[in-house]
């Protein structure tokens, strides 16, 4: 992959918001990153981009992170320790490894703050479950959580989640092929350079 690329255009290829943030490190193959997470202002960056926050709460959070840079580094590293848990509970699922209960715990806790951060409303006529404005620099943190909660606890009525091929990538994905047998997080890049790949060894041999 592409190692000059930003958080701002990174590929979303996980098919979920919980896998799209693991994916923030750019190979968990051969080599691990480089990592796009490099400050708060990427991590608000990249909730932009997959709709966990709307303008005024970006604007609401880099306000804050600016007031306060300790603050907001710490919550980087909180989110990025977040991040790592995720992976090896989804790799878990993916290669049946044991289940990490420090990262169960870990998510558990996060996803409970963001349930407590709703209240029930009414939108359209209907009665729906609204979160309240991110007011706080761990905002991000704990909607990834609950949502990575949500599709950890759906692993029976939903396609599997796997993890990308690619010596260099390593990347998760929901495997929504037709086949469900999908190998690459891309077929246009790993599956691509994989093909080059055996084709050379072919005409090596």
């Amino acid at each position: 992959m592409d190692t000059q690329k930003t958080i701002d255009d990174i590929s979303l290829l996980g098919g979920h918001p919980a896998l799209d943030f693991v994916n923030t490190v750019d190979s968990r193959g051969e080599r691990w990153g480089p990592d796009f997470l490099n400050g708060y202002d990427d991590l608000v960056a990249w909730a932009r981009r997959l709709d966990l926050i709307d303008d005024k709460e970006r604007d609401t959070l880099l306000a804050k992170a600016g007031g306060s840079p300790s603050d907001a580094k710490k919550e980087l590293g909180e989110a990025k320790e977040l991040r790592e848990a995720l992976n090896r509970l989804f790799l878990s699922e993916f290669d049946e490894s044991p289940i990490s209960r420090d990262d169960l715990e870990l998510v558990a806790g996060m996803a409970r703050h963001a349930q407590s951060q709703q209240s029930l409303g009414c939108v359209g006529g209907r009665i729906q479950w609204r979160r309240m404005d991110a007011k706080d620099l761990d905002a991000i943190s704990t909607r990834v959580a609950q949502s990575a909660a949500e599709l950890l606890t759906s692993r029976d009525g939903r396609r599997p989640v796997r993890a990308c091929q690619g010596p260099n990538c390593g990347w998760l994905f929901l495997d929504q092929s037709r086949g469900g047998h999908r190998r690459w997080c891309s077929d246009k890049t790993c599956g691509s350079h994989a093909r080059v790949r055996k084709f050379r060894a072919v005409q090596a041999s």
